[in-house]
């Protein structure tokens, strides 16, 4: 046989990038980009070359693997489903439904046939203990756009084709490839930019790769974003900047806005954050001067104590400087998939609380930061069992040790996953789905983050084996089992597939009465465009009386926390640095480690600190240190960078794969250490549960 083009979305981070494979006889030949493809136009990172290498990973699971006193130990899936639901019914019947909780990963947004069908099982279920990777970096952007616009997913994106101004804090998108914001290429998006005339500034703690490629870069102390962007929003009232043009009509709560933002001025932000006043009065005025402007804040705001009142004022500068739902602002595609649902209030906070400390719920889920203590501590309502899906918490999320040491005293333990990792080692059972190039998938969630609006679905490239399962086939196969007390699969029925649900909501979606369906997407192997962003305000807003909300109550009393800060602010003890992390092109947190291509090459999981601070503690560049935080300590090299903030550490998440009982040969091999052995389970934004990860006190010293 010849060898033969496949087209299909690469779907290993947000950006979503077309991609063409050649293969032949099984084999993957060539991965290059696909030029037709309307959204990344040919670009695709260093990452496209891992589909192949999951697809040949000798270390994947292709079979239900079972613990046992001596060891793992392979079972059909009949067998383990069945087990596994009985095990799950045992823990309901003698502790109650909330006794099992349910961990989503990150890769679950980046499979349709996961997000799509997990849904039934959790309701099958039954608990409300439901946690995920989103508490560790983005509650505060959908607590924020909830407060503003009315629902937690009605995200807006910077409109980066047509802008000629992009203010970025605490995001790296030539790394991320956007993040919350799809948009593959930004390397040459943000040339375009300045090409244009237009300019580019950064705001971080490190001057990061898109710094290096922007007009200006300024260092700016971890967590302090919030007395910034307060500054910021005084400026515009104080000189009369405030220009809501349309938005004028639909919005409510200007003059509490002013009142409240009244005595944050950038003198004293600038005592907080590090910056000049002088600076923050002039990125004010340039924003409000921009005929096409957008500020974009990402995982640095977010991943901090005041992550959403940080987010809420990144909206609020775009509406106050004309700028938000505008050509070239922050804008809200039209995804041809509508996650909203229903036009009905969002009443989904608080709700109910975690045992054990009391944080609020948001959007059905607690806090992951509250994982661990609530299987940990004694007394009724503590955890039994545990249910993950394709993630590994131990390395992702804060107090890795301590969570460590929890999964290991649960009752019981089932993860979906496909690899033996520092999480699932814990697991009774391990049920391995099909994955990447075996698999249909559409971007059920970045389609409605993308900076332009388009529509692909990727048909598989190979079948998958007899023995294996694809994910919905597996969530299916636990839902009518822990629905049916005497389940038969000779009698059962056929298992719900996802693309039924996915064509039912093309054809009922935006661009369904122009024929959109899953089979008008399969004639389309290169994707469709279905054109740039268009004003959607206020139409698409989802509160009441579809009003612009500047002043939400509930962020506007968090403001009293900020406040706090401001009149006693927080102070590193003597010797302390502020530790933030850092993402790399070639990995997308830990699960990417044991790709050869991708982890090839010099140690990245290396200590970055500012040559002052390295000499202040008489260390040189690779020397071995210790880090140490309040809830424990690693050790790494240290990698000197005039690139960091005078005292700021920084280091790369997802490491840390020296665990026992790990089959991740590659990334054992370049182990590293993990970055959340170090970060805090206590530190959260109290008002939407995220994990304040940025900033986190360390003392770093020599190993002798």
């Amino acid at each position: 046989m010849s060898p033969e083009k496949h087209y299909r979305a690469c779907n290993l981070c947000e950006a979503i990038c077309g991609l063409e494979i050649t293969h032949q006889d099984g084999k993957v030949l060539r991965i290059v980009g696909d030029k037709a493809d309307p959204l990344s136009r040919g670009h695709i990172c260093p990452k496209a070359v891992g589909l192949q290498e999951v697809y040949e990973d000798p270390d994947r699971l292709r079979h239900p693997l079972r613990r046992t006193a001596t060891g793992w130990e392979e079972v059909s899936w009949d067998i383990a489903l069945d087990e596994v639901a009985d095990r799950l019914r045992q823990v309901r019947a003698r502790h109650g439904a909330h006794a099992t909780a349910w961990y989503a990963g990150n890769p679950t947004v980046h499979n349709s046939g996961t997000q799509l069908s997990a849904p039934g099982f959790l309701k099958a279920l039954g608990s409300r203990h439901l946690f995920s990777a989103s508490s560790v970096d983005q509650l505060p952007h959908h607590f924020a756009a909830w407060q503003l616009f009315g629902h937690p997913l009605l995200l807006p994106v910077p409109d980066l084709d047509r802008t000629d101004y992009w203010l970025i804090l605490g995001a790296n998108p030539l790394v991320s490839n956007g993040s919350l914001m799809t948009a593959p290429d930004v390397g040459k998006r943000l040339q375009a930019i300045r090409d244009r005339g237009g300019k580019v500034v950064v705001i971080d703690p490190r001057r990061t790769e898109t710094a290096a490629h922007a007009d200006e870069h300024h260092f700016i102390r971890p967590g302090t974003d919030v007395f910034l962007l307060l500054a910021m929003t005084q400026v515009l009232f104080a000189e009369s900047l405030v220009r809501l043009g349309r938005l004028a009509g639909f919005a409510d709560g200007l003059a509490e806005l002013q009142a409240a933002v009244a005595a944050f001025t950038p003198e004293r932000a600038a005592g907080m954050t590090g910056m000049e006043a002088d600076t923050i009065r002039r990125l004010a005025r340039e924003l409000a001067a921009a005929g096409r402007g957008v500020c974009y804040g990402r995982v640095g705001v977010s991943v901090q104590e005041f992550g959403g009142l940080c987010l809420w004022l990144v909206s609020v500068l775009n509406a106050l400087t004309g700028h938000l739902d505008e050509l070239g602002g922050s804008m809200f595609a039209t995804p041809a998939l509508d996650l909203l649902g229903k036009p009905q209030p969002y009443e989904r906070y608080n709700r109910y609380q975690s045992r054990v400390r009391g944080a609020p719920e948001f959007m059905g889920e607690l806090p992951v930061a509250c994982l661990a203590e609530e299987i940990l501590t004694p007394g009724p309502g503590r955890l039994r069992a545990l249910v993950t899906s394709c993630g590994n918490p131990v390395l992702s999320t804060p107090n890795g040790r301590q969570l460590d040491q929890a999964l290991e005293s649960l009752d019981f333990m089932v993860s979906i996953d496909i690899y033996l990792n520092e999480t699932t080692r814990h697991a009774h059972y391990i049920l391995p789905p099909a994955t990447g190039l075996e698999t249909a998938h559409y971007d059920v969630s970045f389609h409605a983050l993308a900076i332009r609006n388009t529509a692909r679905y990727s048909e598989p490239l190979f079948a998958k084996s007899p023995a294996q399962r694809y994910d919905w086939e597996i969530f299916e196969g636990l839902r009518q089992r822990l629905e049916t007390d005497a389940y038969d699969p000779a009698t059962a029925a056929p298992p719900d597939n996802p693309e039924a649900k996915l064509d039912l909501g093309l054809r009922y979606g935006a661009y369904g009465k122009a024929g959109l369906s899953v089979a008008a997407l399969r004639q389309a192997p290169h994707g469709l465009d279905l054109g740039p962003l268009l004003p959607r305000l206020p139409q698409a807003l989802r509160t009441a009386g579809q009003r612009l909300q500047l002043a939400p109550p509930l962020l506007l009393a968090d403001l009293v926390r900020a406040r706090q800060a401001l009149a006693a602010p927080p102070a590193l003890a003597d010797g302390q640095l502020a530790l933030v992390s850092r993402r790399e092109l070639r990995s997308n947190n830990s699960w990417m480690h044991n790709l050869p291509r991708l982890i090839k090459g010099r140690p990245r999981c290396t200590l970055h600190l500012h040559p002052a601070d390295a000499a202040a503690r008489h260390l040189t560049e690779g020397q071995l240190v210790r880090v140490r935080s309040r809830v424990g300590s690693i050790e790494l090299l240290v990698e000197l960078s005039d690139r960091m903030m005078p005292g700021v550490a920084s280091m790369p998440h997802g490491y840390g794969h020296q665990r026992a009982g790990v089959r991740l040969a590659v990334a054992s091999q370049q182990a590293g250490t993990s970055i959340n052995d170090l970060t805090d389970d206590a530190r959260l934004d109290v008002l939407t549960g995220n994990a304040a990860l940025s900033g986190v006190p360390v003392w770093v010293e020599p190993v002798t």
